[in-house]
């Protein structure tokens, strides 16, 4: 049973300071139509740049997850992400006055708890999902990172972490089903270490940063004046380090809340794929860098099976014969280019024609080197995707294409070729129009394409 796209049911606020610029944040999370995903908009700027949740947006990872689109930047963005996804959420948009949304606690928590003050209401859309149907690998052997997403039938994922220190080694979090992320994940805070601080301190980053938005993790002998010193410099009360290693400024909600928290940081930075996942997710050392060229790689993997041939079985009895195709299309000889339709779903068609020398176009196309004419194929496209829409019809339509774009043609047919068409919806039909991409394969490989809109009438009208 295909999943609904949600949306919020109405807008909520967050307000707090940046982590690393110290400055004053408010979002403002607001309901968005169907296929609208995720986005931020910058409204403290004069053109209010709206920033997709996209992985190739993505300019810097050293202290979180950077996007930048025509000059205008969002920062920290990850918490924010996971919460969305984890919430179950499909089409927000949030509008920010700043270049980094808030800190606030280091996790997810308060961005679930906006989410459940606002509720969530089901779209007509059905959701996309992303399908990991085989194995797809990014390996870091620099920094010993490796991601691998493998085919599961929910969102689950396996994260190990792994320093060069006593006090956090090895640890290890499991998420075996998103649906569980508000309660095993949500509120697992970031971690940072003692020396990383002062490094930060230095540079004149964490202007925003106070020790109640992070665990902070000794990992050398420190003296009880130095740390009185870095209090100081938070504005915190005195702390003193825990047996365990850990400032005595937050209690632990898991023991291995910093793997969790890693977990965290990998759910909101496989975001920007663009798509919900179906898959497991295992994840050795990961980090904002490692996270975020793993979603490059799942999304080029996307754009590559969305152009890869249809895998047809010959034996196979069609979805629509010829005498179906004939009760959709007005198309007669010589002119119907369509021999079956070997597949049909919610938003793809896959059609099929067989070039035989006996067209009636090889006559004078040419006589001595019989070539389909480019038109034809496009012909065939459009007619393949008109049986997709019309075959979603009660009564008699009929689809009249109005505009074709981006035509390309990669090799020559020949008597003999086996034309497989692949027809893609690229939008939901509204008021009428339809806009599909169309795909012609011979052999495997890519031989026209095209982009089309359509419009349905009425027969009569």
């Amino acid at each position: 049973m295909a999943v609904k796209q949600k949306t919020l049911a109405k807008p909520f606020t967050i307000e707090g300071n940046g982590l690393h610029t110290g400055v004053d944040v408010v979002m403002r999370f607001l309901p968005a139509p169907e296929n609208h995903g995720f986005k931020f908009k910058r409204v403290d700027l004069e053109e209010q740049t709206i920033i997709d949740a996209d992985c190739d947006l993505v300019i810097d990872t050293s202290r979180g997850t950077l996007l930048e689109k025509d000059g205008a930047r969002i920062g920290t963005i990850e918490h924010t992400l996971a919460a969305l996804v984890g919430m179950d959420l499909d089409n927000v948009l949030i509008e920010v006055d700043n270049e980094e949304v808030p800190i606030i606690d280091g996790s997810s928590k308060y961005f679930i708890e906006g989410i459940e003050n606002a509720g969530v209401i089901e779209q007509d859309a059905d959701r996309d999902y992303f399908e990991v149907k085989e194995k797809i690998v990014y390996h870091d052997e620099k920094t010993g990172s490796k991601l691998i997403a493998l085919p599961d039938d929910d969102y689950s994922l396996n994260v190990m972490i792994s320093f060069n220190s006593e006090v956090l080694n090895n640890q290890y979090a499991i998420l075996d089903s998103i649906k569980d992320f508000k309660d095993e994940i949500a509120n697992c805070r970031t971690f940072v270490f003692l020396h990383e601080l002062e490094f930060l301190l230095n540079n004149n980053l964490v202007k925003g940063g106070d020790l109640s938005n992070a665990i902070v993790i000794i990992d050398k002998e420190i003296g009880q004046e130095e740390l009185n010193r870095i209090a100081d410099l938070f504005n915190h009360d005195r702390v003193e380090v825990k047996p365990q290693g850990i400032l005595n400024n937050v209690d632990l909600i898991f023991d291995n809340e910093c793997a969790r928290h890693k977990l965290l940081d990998v759910i909101g930075d496989l975001v920007l794929v663009g798509k919900h996942i179906k898959g497991r997710i295992i994840a050795t050392k990961p980090g904002h860098g490692a996270n975020t060229m793993m979603a490059k790689a799942i999304k080029s993997y996307i754009r590559k099976e969305r152009r890869s041939a249809p895998q047809i079985d010959p034996s196979q009895k069609p979805v629509m014969d010829i005498a179906r195709i004939k009760e959709l299309l007005p198309h007669r000889f010589p002119f119907l280019m369509v021999d079956k339709v070997v597949s049909i779903d919610k938003d793809s068609i896959v059609g099929i024609k067989n070039v035989t020398v006996n067209e009636p176009f090889f006559q004078g196309h040419f006589p001595s080197e019989p070539v389909m004419p480019g038109v034809l194929l496009v012909e065939a496209m459009a007619q393949t995707g008109g049986l997709f829409v019309l075959n979603q019809m009660e009564g008699k339509y009929s689809t009249y294409f109005i505009r074709i774009d981006n035509v390309k043609f990669r090799r020559k047919i020949v008597p003999g070729d086996i034309l497989v068409f692949k027809i893609t919806l690229a939008s939901p039909i509204r008021r009428g129009i339809a806009n599909m991409k169309g795909l012609c394969y011979v052999g495997g490989k890519v031989a026209a394409e095209g982009d089309f809109m359509a419009q349905v009438v009425k027969s009569g009208e």
